[in-house]
């Protein structure tokens, strides 16, 4: 069945289940879709700039084999703001009568900080294990070289550091795709409770994860397939 889907804002990668059938799509970005459907079936449209809408596949969806959806746009009201004081125009004047308080940093007591992006318990590991570099073997008789990034590299762990930095970049993602899609991918893709997060660590380790994934999530759905059947055949081979 092809549908379009309409609204005020963006109509792409708009997520359309069809829960009877547990089948499942993503609106390109005219709105459209395709997806199998019969009659008396339940259609879910979700999306996060809309309200979600529930359609019943009646006999004219299938007999003119299209479903015209129009989508209300989701308002996240704010609440009333509650002023203390009425603003005068003088910004001096109103910043005196403010009742609001600067917190206190580093600075205000003396002590120098650091206001960057604060690292990860791994990237600061990989930062303290140290990058090993050839030229540094010409120094180790000089004894002016640490040794700690040849050790590192040595025994692997600054590699195995990198890797687990990697990981944790796409945790976000990983997480991402976790809440938005497992509900609907497990539906049809049957996997016991205990592996599920397993399975999506799984995937996130792929070298490809993050290219894969980030275009949309009918291409993360298909990433995810082709891992599940990589991840079935483990699991039998350690059975």
């Amino acid at each position: 069945m092809v549908g379009i889907v309409n609204g005020e804002e963006s109509v792409e990668n708009i997520h359309v289940i069809n829960r009877t059938q547990k089948k499942y799509a993503t609106t390109n970005d005219k709105g459209e879709f395709n997806i199998e459907a019969i009659k008396n079936d339940t259609i879910v449209l979700t999306s996060i700039q809309y309200k979600s809408l529930t359609h019943i596949v009646t006999a004219d969806n299938i007999k003119n084999k299209t479903l015209n959806i129009n989508l209300e746009t989701q308002v996240n009201e704010l609440p009333e703001a509650v002023i203390g004081f009425t603003l005068t125009g003088d910004l001096s004047k109103d910043v005196l009568n403010s009742d609001a308080k600067r917190t206190i940093d580093f600075y205000d007591v003396g002590i120098p900080g650091y206001k960057g992006k604060r690292k990860t318990k791994s990237e600061r590991l990989l930062a303290e294990a140290g990058e090993f570099e050839p030229s540094m073997l010409l120094g180790i008789l000089g004894g002016s070289v640490p040794l700690n990034p040849i050790l590192n590299a040595i025994s692997g762990r600054t590699k195995e550091l990198k890797k687990r930095v990697k990981l944790e970049a796409n945790t976000k993602m990983m997480n991402a795709l976790k809440n938005r899609l497992s509900e609907a991918f497990f539906k049809e893709n049957e996997l016991k409770e205990d592996f599920k997060s397993d399975f999506f660590y799984f995937c996130a380790e792929d070298e490809t994860f993050k290219t894969r994934c980030a275009s949309s999530d009918l291409e993360a759905l298909k990433f995810m397939k082709e891992k599940y059947l990589i991840y079935k055949e483990n699991l039998a081979l350690k059975e």
